[in-house]
């Protein structure tokens, strides 16, 4: 449950325990501005949550009807953190999974007040290649998600592909990478294919079909081959997963629960990627 604005929820407080029978006691006769929902109350350092029902009308101020409980101090959390927005469902998901069966208030930006509780977490896999740190995609993914592109309650789980790791099973003495990238190491002659360096003797290229595929037009030969490619290397095991490949030229390719964008994607390449992955779950929230 999450309200769909901070609009919707009141914070009041009040003078009584909050108990239910004390919520009863005092919401009797009681009237709610048009647009409230959901009364957060607090009390000392205690907090309850209340769902109101009211009657119907055209006032601004209406009586209430009917109440629901929502939570009780035993299972609330308060939060008071400026960085977070509490309209953002990815954020507030993410708040959600670090309070396991607790009802998590958050006043965050701007002193907006809203609260989460059991929210249902949807999970993006993302594959990237590292070094760089951080990993490009995981960074367009956090951007698009900050910024509220996707209105759903994602979480990302990362998953890396580091050139490093690859560039230990490399057999010869010299290694070569389809560019530079900062934090690579290596004790062999390393080249980057995007110089178009003289190279003697035994190499592997650590790269894609591409790269291989320039490798062979610049030098008239085959190189041993670690492939690199996030598209080809993500596992087919139903998960919903975002990756990048140089095949893709421009906006994102959907295949199954696979969605990959350019090398060189955007924020929105991203957002509409993710957006296309998701689209039965967008489409069921809209009705």
């Amino acid at each position: 449950m999450l309200p769909d604005h901070c609009k919707d929820v009141s914070l009041r407080e009040v003078d009584f325990p909050l108990t239910e029978e004390e919520i009863a006691r005092h919401a009797a006769g009681k009237k709610a501005y048009t647009r409230t929902e959901f009364i957060i109350l607090k009390h000392g350092e205690q907090h309850a949550i209340v769902r109101i029902f009211k009657e119907g009308g055209v006032e601004l101020f209406r009586p209430i009807s009917a109440y629901k409980v929502i939570a009780l101090p035993d299972s609330t959390v308060f939060i008071r953190d400026d960085e977070i927005d509490v309209l953002n469902r990815p954020r507030m998901a993410s708040v959600a999974l670090q309070h396991p069966g607790k009802t998590v208030i958050v006043q965050g930006l701007f002193n907006h007040v809203s609260f989460v509780q059991g929210s249902e977490v949807l999970t993006l896999h993302v594959l990237d290649v590292v070094p760089p740190r951080p990993a490009k995609l995981s960074y367009l993914v956090a951007k698009a998600l900050d910024a509220g592109l996707i209105d759903l309650p994602i979480v990302i789980t990362e998953e890396k592909i580091d050139l490093n790791d690859l560039e230990r099973e490399v057999q010869t003495p010299r290694v070569v990478f389809p560019c530079r990238a900062s934090g690579l190491t290596s004790g062999k002659d390393v080249f980057f294919l995007d110089e178009t360096p003289r190279i003697e003797g035994d190499v592997t290229l650590v790269g894609c079909d591409l790269s291989l595929r320039i490798f062979q037009s610049i030098y008239k030969r085959k190189p041993q081959f670690i492939p690199m490619c996030p598209h080809e290397l993500a596992p087919n095991d139903g998960k919903k997963r975002l990756v990048k490949c140089c095949r893709v030229k421009e906006g994102f390719e959907l295949e199954g629960d696979l969605a990959i964008v350019p090398w060189g994607a955007t924020v929105i390449d991203v957002a509409q990627a993710i957006r296309a992955l998701f689209k039965e779950r967008l489409d069921s929230q809209a009705l």
